[in-house]
C-alpha cells in the first residue's frame, strides 16, 4: 500500500520517541556504534535533547538521528551547555515540514583542532569599542588596548572579531573582521538570519548569539584556509549546517551550497600526517525484520519519509 509522501500533517509523521525506540532503529544504532553502552548513552543523550526542545520534536525524526550520529562519530556532545554541536530545527518550505540541521559550534571547532596535536595556540576574541589601535593585514599584526574591567568590557559594544593560531613549529596566522563585515557575511550566507532581520524575529543562532556564530565563522575561515584539518574536521566542515540524509548525502537548506568541487579542494589541500582516526559511517541502514507495532520502518516508508528530503558560514 502506497504511503503519502506529504508529512505536513502531524498524524502522518511518526513521533521521535516511537522511531528511536523501534527495533529497527535500535539495531541500526547498535550496529553503527558497535558498543551497547555507547549506544545506550547515545539514545539517552539524543532523547534528552529532543525532549527539551519543542521545536526539535516537530522535525523529521531521521534528520535528528542522522545529525546526532555525525556528532557522535566526531565524539562531540549535543549538550547545549557545552556548545560543541547543535541539532537546529529548520523549516523546509519545499516539503512543508521541519528538518534538523547539524550545526557545529565554535567550541566544537576548537575541540577538533586541538585533537590534532598541531596547535600550540588557538584563540578567537571579540574586540570592543575603543580597544583596537591598529590591525596590519599585510604582516597580520594587531595592536589593542583591552579593557581591564571584565564587567565593563562585557557591556561594551563589539566592533570586530580577531582569531589566531600558532602551530607547534612556530607557523602563525591571524585574521581580523569588522562587525560590519561579519554582519554582511551572515546576511549573505544565512537565509534564516536575513528573514529574522527583515521581520524583526530572533529565531536563528545569528540572532540569538551573534558573537558565538561570529567566533565560529572566524575559526572556519582561518582554519579552512590556513590550518591543518584532520579527517574529522574535514567531515565536520563539509557537513556543518547541513541536513544529513538516510544515504549519507548532505543538503544545505539555509546557506550557500558546499559544492563537491569546493569540498574536494579543501580536502586535497590539507596535509595528511600520521594515521587518521577511524570515523563512523553516518549512513542509516535499518533492520526491518522487527514486528514491533509502534513504528516499523519498511522500505516503502523509509523511501517516502527519508527519500522525501531535498537532496547543502
Amino acid at each position: 500500500m502506497a504511503v503519502n509522501n506529504s508529512l505536513t500533517k502531524s498524524q502522518e509523521k511518526p513521533k521521535f520517541s516511537a522511531v528511536i525506540s523501534s527495533e529497527g532503529y535500535k539495531k541500526m544504532i547498535n550496529n553503527t556504534l558497535r558498543d551497547p553502552k555507547r549506544a545506550n548513552r547515545f539514545v539517552a543523550s539524543i532523547t534528552s535533547a529532543v525532549v527539551s526542545n519543542q521545536t526539535l520534536q516537530e522535525c523529521e525524526p531521521s534528520s535528528i538521528i542522522s545529525a546526532a550520529l555525525l556528532g557522535e562519530s566526531l565524539e562531540l556532545s549535543p549538550s547545549a551547555i557545552l556548545g560543541q554541536y547543535y541539532m537546529v530545527p529548520f523549516n523546509d518550505n519545499n516539503k512543508g515540514y521541519k528538518v534538523a540541521q547539524f550545526q557545529l559550534g565554535y567550541k566544537g571547532y576548537i575541540q577538533l583542532a586541538l585533537r590534532s596535536g598541531q596547535y600550540k595556540k588557538l584563540n578567537v576574541l571579540a574586540i570592543k569599542e575603543g580597544e583596537l589601535i591598529n590591525y596590519d593585514p599585510l604582516f597580520e599584526e594587531i595592536e589593542v588596548n583591552l579593557i581591564d574591567d571584565e564587567e565593563a568590557r562585557e557591556k561594551a559594544n563589539t566592533i570586530g572579531y580577531f582569531a589566531m593560531f600558532e602551530y607547534n613549529n612556530g607557523f602563525r596566522k591571524t585574521m581580523y573582521w569588522s562587525k560590519a563585515k561579519m554582519e554582511a557575511h551572515a546576511l549573505e550566507y544565512s537565509q534564516g538570519y536575513k528573514s529574522d532581520k527583515k521581520k524583526g524575529n530572533k529565531y536563528t543562532f545569528w540572532s540569538k548569539d551573534f558573537d558565538g556564530m561570529a567566533f565560529k565563522t572566524m575559526l572556519r575561515q582561518l582554519i579552512s584556509k590556513w590550518g591543518i584539518m584532520s579527517i574529522e574536521m574535514q567531515d565536520a566542515y563539509t557537513k556543518d549546517m547541513g541536513v544529513i540524509h538516510q544515504d549519507g548525502a548532505v543538503e544545505y537548506v539555509d546557506n550557500e551550497p558546499m559544492t563537491e568541487e569546493k569540498a574536494e579542494t579543501i580536502i586535497e589541500d590539507q596535509p595528511q600526517k600520521g594515521k587518521n582516526k577511524a570515523r563512523l559511517n553516518t549512513k542509516i541502514e535499518v533492520d526491518e525484520t522487527s514486528e514491533e507495532t509502534t513504528y516499523e520502518p519498511t522500505d516503502e516508508k523509509l523511501d517516502d519519509m527519508f527519500g522525501a528530503f531535498p537532496n547543502e558560514a
